[in-house]
């Protein structure tokens, strides 16, 4: 008999260690060990090292905190309308930019705090918890084994070489559909939104009467919806059309107006901007007549009419376009051209 039949021999049958382990025997060589010792951390024998952890998870929390101040603080310190740029990026929101970051570092600190604070300070002892086998008992992975080798031979998978080659073609070919659902997500914006329907000379078009509207139709207070002339609800890309030509109009004393080209693009206090929201294109249809706001019911983005269309409230990132009009020989208002910048919401090629 070999010297390793006697050593397996020597093994007993079965053996605790004082781990809580199974010592190796005769019948089961492998058999679980058990955990290894426990290592004390530093801070567990170290005071003074846990005081340092301490103070690490503290400064954590408490940066947290300024940054949370920071946060609110970027709402009063940058205006919505402020740029900047910031390499590699490029040219982006002042505001958009701190409350990101201040945010960021706000969430990432109590994060790293908390992480910090369960490695050193929190007790760390192994609480060992009996768990079943799960695996398979061997007859039950034979009739597997044996089921799935049935099932590939009848197949004939491997013998059908054409029905073989065309599964693996078709297989590989039907992800492809997800380019082609790309399609759907429609031109660049600033293809689609740079240009809407209104030109020079189109008269405003009452959207309820669908009359051409005069100087005295709008009376000071009020506030009037238009679409521009030869746009008619008949048309097969109407609500393409209107989504982006939709303005709102009204009449202001001519005093009350701060902007000058705003003034300049009036017509006797009468105002004309885009209806839809430079946040993410909802249409404004909430009116102030005492302040001369409007707002936008989804996310009550607030705009000024009596500067410009300026955002003083909300998320939204930049002023309503606002329509140059006039009066045309007839006494009817028309548009002097389309709207000078792009309407609807930002996005990366806008500038």
């Amino acid at each position: 008999m070999s010297s390793q039949d006697n050593s397996e021999e020597n093994l007993p049958q079965q053996q605790d260690d004082a781990d809580g382990g199974v010592l190796a025997t005769r019948d089961n060589p492998f058999a679980n060990p058990g955990l290894p010792p426990h290592e004390h951390r530093v801070q567990d024998i170290d005071e003074r090292a846990a005081k340092r952890s301490e103070r690490v998870v503290a400064g954590l929390f408490t940066l947290s905190m300024l940054s949370t101040i920071g946060f609110i603080a970027s709402f009063v310190a940058f205006p919505v309308d402020k740029i900047v740029y910031v390499f590699p990026i490029g040219r982006v929101s002042a505001l958009n930019l701190s409350l990101g970051l201040t945010l960021g570092l706000a969430l990432f600190c109590i994060g790293a705090g908390a992480i910090h604070w369960a490695r050193t300070l929190m007790t760390d002892v192994e609480v060992p918890e009996e768990r079943h086998d799960i695996e398979a008992t061997p007859e039950v992975r034979e009739e597997v084994l044996a089921g799935f080798q049935d099932g590939a031979r009848e197949s004939d998978l491997g013998r059908r070489k054409l029905v073989r080659n065309t599964l693996i073609g078709a297989m590989a070919m039907v992800p492809l559909t997800g380019l082609v659902l790309l399609r759907d997500l429609g031109p660049m914006p600033g293809t689609m939104l740079r240009h809407t329907k209104w030109a020079k000379g189109k008269m405003l078009i009452n959207e309820n009467t669908h009359e051409p509207l005069r100087p005295e139709d709008i009376a000071v207070g009020s506030l009037t919806f238009a679409m521009p002339e030869g746009l008619s609800e008949e048309d097969h890309d109407f609500n393409n059309q209107i989504a982006k030509a939709a303005l709102m109009i009204v009449r202001l004393q001519p005093e009350n107006i701060k902007d000058k080209r705003e003034l300049d693009w009036s017509h006797e206090g009468i105002v004309a901007f885009s209806k839809i929201c430079t946040h993410v294109g909802c249409p404004i249809s909430l009116y102030e007549q005492q302040t001369h706001h409007v707002l936008c019911p989804c996310h009550q983005s607030t705009f000024d009419l009596t500067d410009g269309g300026r955002v003083i409230f909300g998320p939204a990132g930049h002023a309503l376009p606002q329509l140059r009009i006039t009066v045309n020989d007839k006494g009817y208002l028309e548009a002097m051209g389309d709207f000078a910048e792009p309407v609807g919401p930002a996005y990366w090629e806008r500038g």
